[in-house]
C-alpha cells in the first residue's frame, strides 16, 4: 500500500488525471484536489507518487490523517479551504474549544482492540500544537504539526500494551488566522490525568458532537476556558505522593494538644488520605469528595467556640485551598481563618478558629 502524506503530487491508476493530496477521508480513502480544484475521493491503491512534499511546514514531521470534522447537529460539512479561500468562520469559532478523543478501533472487541487517538479543533483558529506523554521526570512528544480550524486530526493508533505510556499527557497549543486580523488568544498547555481504566469498560465511550461512533473525549480548551483548574496535573499527583511518604505516620485526623483549653483538630484532606482509590473518578468527583469532608468536620465542631482545626490541604495549584476560602465566605462568615504553621506545614495548610 502506498504511504501517503499531505502535499503529495499522485496520479490515478486505473483512470486519466491525478492532483494533490489534501487529506485522508478513513484509512481506504484519501482526498486528492485535482488539477481544476476540485476534491475527489480516491483510494489509496489508486494513487500513484509523482513527487513527495517534503518537509517544508515549520519543520513538523510528515504529516498523518487530516479528517474534516462535521458536527452532527451541523447543517452541512465544513468544508477544508485553501490559504488563498475564506474559510467559513462561526460566531461560537471564535471562542477555541479542543479535545482528545480515543476510539476503540473495533468496539465489538473491546477486550483486545487497538485504540485511535485524535484531536479536534472546534474553532476559526489553526492551531500549532504538541501531544506529548510523561516518561518519568521527562516528555516524549507524540505528534506535533498544525491542524485546521474544524478539523479533526489523527495522532495515532495503539494497544493496550502502551495505556501505563498515556497515564500522563499533555497538549500545548498556540492559535492563529492565516491573511487576516484575527484575536490574540493566550498560549494554552494543558496536562491531562487519562484514567487508562475506562479504556476496558464500553459506558465510558459515548455519544460526542465529532464522531457518529461512541468516544472517549477529554476536553482541553472549552471556550477559551483551559480545563486545567479542574485537573490534578502530573505536579499535583507528585507533591502528593511525596507529602505522603513524609507523613507515612501521621493519622488521618489526631488532636495535638498544644493548650489544654483548645486542643487544635487535624484534618488531611489529600484524597489518598480519605480514599484507598480513586478509580473511576474525575477531578472534579475528587474535590467535591474532599469538600463533603470539609463539610462534615465544621459541621461536627460547629458549637465548639474558640477550638481551632488545621486542614491539610497542601500546596498544589491553590484550587482545593480556594475553594475552602469560598466555603469559609459562605457557609461560615464568623469564622476567623489564617495560614497554619509555616514550621509544620509549610505553605499547605489553613488554620480556622470557630466563632
Amino acid at each position: 500500500m502506498n504511504k501517503l502524506s499531505v502535499g503529495d503530487k499522485v496520479r490515478f491508476l486505473s483512470s486519466v488525471g491525478g492532483g494533490t493530496v489534501k487529506g485522508y477521508l478513513n484509512k481506504q480513502l484519501v482526498i486528492v484536489e485535482d488539477e481544476n480544484g476540485f476534491d475527489v475521493p480516491v483510494l489509496i491503491t489508486e494513487c500513484v507518487i509523482v513527487e513527495t512534499a517534503g518537509n517544508e511546514k515549520m519543520g513538523q514531521a510528515p504529516e498523518k490523517e487530516v479528517i474534516v470534522a462535521e458536527k452532527k447537529d451541523a447543517g452541512k460539512p465544513i468544508t477544508k479551504v485553501t490559504e488563498t479561500e475564506a474559510a467559513e468562520e462561526t460566531r461560537e469559532g471564535e471562542q477555541i474549544t479542543a479535545c482528545l478523543a480515543y476510539l476503540p478501533a473495533d468496539v465489538k472487541t473491546l477486550s483486545s482492540t487497538s485504540y485511535e487517538c485524535y484531536f479536534v479543533n472546534d474553532s476559526n483558529y489553526w492551531l500549532f500544537f504538541n501531544y506529548m506523554s510523561r516518561e518519568n521526570n521527562s516528555w516524549r512528544s507524540r505528534y506535533s504539526g498544525t491542524v485546521e480550524p474544524n478539523t479533526k486530526i489523527f495522532l495515532e493508533e495503539f494497544d493496550k500494551t502502551v495505556l501505563n505510556d498515556l497515564e500522563k499527557v499533555c497538549v500545548q497549543f498556540i492559535a492563529f488566522k492565516h491573511n487576516k486580523p484575527f484575536r490574540f488568544k493566550n498560549p494554552c498547555s494543558v496536562e491531562l490525568r487519562i484514567d487508562t481504566v475506562k479504556f476496558y469498560k464500553l459506558h465510558s465511550f459515548r455519544e460526542n458532537n465529532y464522531f457518529d461512533e461512541d468516544a472517549l473525549v477529554y476536553y482541553i480548551m472549552r471556550d477559551d476556558l483551559p480545563e486545567r483548574e479542574l485537573l490534578v496535573t502530573a505536579g499535583d499527583m507528585e507533591r502528593a505522593m511525596k507529602e505522603k511518604r513524609v507523613a507515612e505516620k501521621r493519622p488521618r485526623i489526631q488532636r495535638i494538644e498544644k493548650r489544654e483549653k483548645n486542643p487544635i483538630l487535624e484534618v488531611d484532606l489529600h484524597i489518598e488520605q480519605l480514599l484507598d482509590t480513586t478509580a473511576g473518578m474525575n477531578n472534579a468527583d475528587v474535590l467535591e469528595y474532599q469538600m463533603n469532608r470539609f463539610n462534615e468536620v465544621m459541621n461536627e465542631n460547629s458549637n465548639n467556640k474558640n477550638s481551632k482545626i488545621v486542614f491539610i490541604h497542601g500546596k498544589g495549584d491553590g484550587v482545593l485551598k480556594s475553594t475552602i476560602l469560598k466555603e469559609l465566605k459562605k457557609k461560615y462568615p464568623k469564622c476567623f481563618y489564617q495560614d497554619a504553621s509555616f514550621q509544620e506545614y509549610g505553605y499547605g495548610a489553613t488554620m480556622i478558629t470557630i466563632k
